[in-house]
């Protein structure tokens, strides 16, 4: 039995009269979703957002067992940026739990490829070269930006990257058509993190080499992994956690507004109409290209359990100490049961179904 003392801060004991991994439900430190967009109806990147924005999605997020989550801001102009910048900041400001839910800030774009197909549903107009200028303009309004997703194809990438890992960011590789040799440059010059692996890249690719190769055989790089059964098959996702070992792989859902909707066909600001089916994939109406994620963190790790050979100790790994160990900005502890850490945990079956939820000390699960 395991019995933990905590208050709205931290944990404050832990006292253990047998294994813990042999308990059933399993209690394990709250969940930790790297790069979200949006769930159940509530958009990060909206232009009619607010901070009240923010605070929802951080609830509707901890009742499924994320605790911690990294608004993700999606490519576009300048002003919208820092727009959304702002009200997440407001956000934090306004309110201790989700302060403490938001540790920094994921801007993915718009420093990425401006080809179809690596791309993604990002704005092509709004696509522009890396701009370390443009960045320290968006840390002069206060905001915790913590990580920012490029492309290293561009002949300047790497004296850009490195002006920005001096600026405090942490650089991710994503949304590429860049070449090995470029993301081998763009790692020797800072970046440490591949944003959605296996995603955002051509759909046809040299069998060998190739930008995915590179990437998995690179142990600078800690790879981030939507695993919510449509991105990635079963077979993919279990050689990568393979290749990137225990500590070097996380998962993100990549949630968007929808996530958490029933099926059904939806109109979206990007993308017009899409259908989100009763499986869960989200998907351009009459085409197989996916429209974005609609599942939660906590589904990632339950077909984690289902589709790879990961137990559910490494599987934990993948939502907990993984990516507490990326994020810029994290709390000590974040990710870990043990004295000191954040208050902030879950229970669940063997599973992964999550059964309770408690975030900054207070029980938060959905009735």
């Amino acid at each position: 039995m395991l019995t933990i003392t905590y208050d709205t801060e931290r944990i404050l004991a832990i006292n253990r009269s047998r294994d813990p991994a042999n308990d059933v439900p399993i209690l394990s430190a709250g969940l930790i979703d790297a790069q979200v967009n949006g769930f159940r109806g509530h958009d990060v990147n909206a232009a009619d957002g607010t901070s009240g924005t923010i605070q929802e999605i951080t609830a509707e997020l901890a009742k499924v067992g994320v605790t911690t989550w990294v608004p993700t801001i999606i490519t576009a102009s300048e002003n919208s940026i820092l727009a959304a910048l702002g009200r997440i900041e407001q956000a934090r400001k306004a309110d201790v739990v989700v302060a403490n839910a938001i540790p920094s800030v994921h801007i993915e774009g718009p420093f990425i490829s401006d080809q179809d197909g690596p791309r993604g549903v990002h704005d092509a107009d709004q696509i522009r070269p890396i701009d370390s200028v443009e960045v320290s303009r968006w840390q002069s309004v206060g905001a915790r930006i913590g990580v920012v997703t490029v492309s290293p194809h561009a002949a300047d990438a790497v004296d850009q990257i490195a002006k920005l890992c001096s600026l405090g960011i942490t650089v991710a590789i994503g949304h590429t058509h860049a070449t090995p040799e470029q993301i081998i440059a763009a790692v020797d010059a800072g970046a440490t993190l591949s944003t959605h692996l296996g995603n955002g890249i051509e759909s046809y690719i040299r069998r060998h080499p190739n930008p995915i190769w590179t990437q998995l055989a690179d142990d600078r790089l800690t790879c981030g992994l939507i695993a919510d059964g449509h991105h990635l098959p079963g077979d993919t996702l279990e050689v990568m956690l393979r290749a990137k070992g225990p500590d070097k792989a996380f998962l993100v859902s990549d949630a968007t507004a929808l996530a958490g909707h029933p099926p059904g066909l939806y109109e979206t600001a990007v993308g017009g109409v899409v259908d989100l089916n009763a499986e869960g994939r989200l998907s351009y109406v009459g085409t197989d290209f996916l429209a974005g994620a609609a599942a939660s963190l906590a589904d990632g790790l339950r077909n984690v359990l289902q589709v790879t050979t990961a137990g559910l100790p490494q599987a934990l790994r993948l939502v907990t100490e993984n990516p507490a160990r990326i994020i810029p900005g994290a709390r000590p502890g974040l990710g870990r049961l043990r004295v000191g850490a954040p208050s902030d945990f879950v229970l669940l079956t063997e599973n992964g179904e999550v059964l309770k939820v408690v975030q900054s000390g207070k029980n938060v699960s959905r009735a």
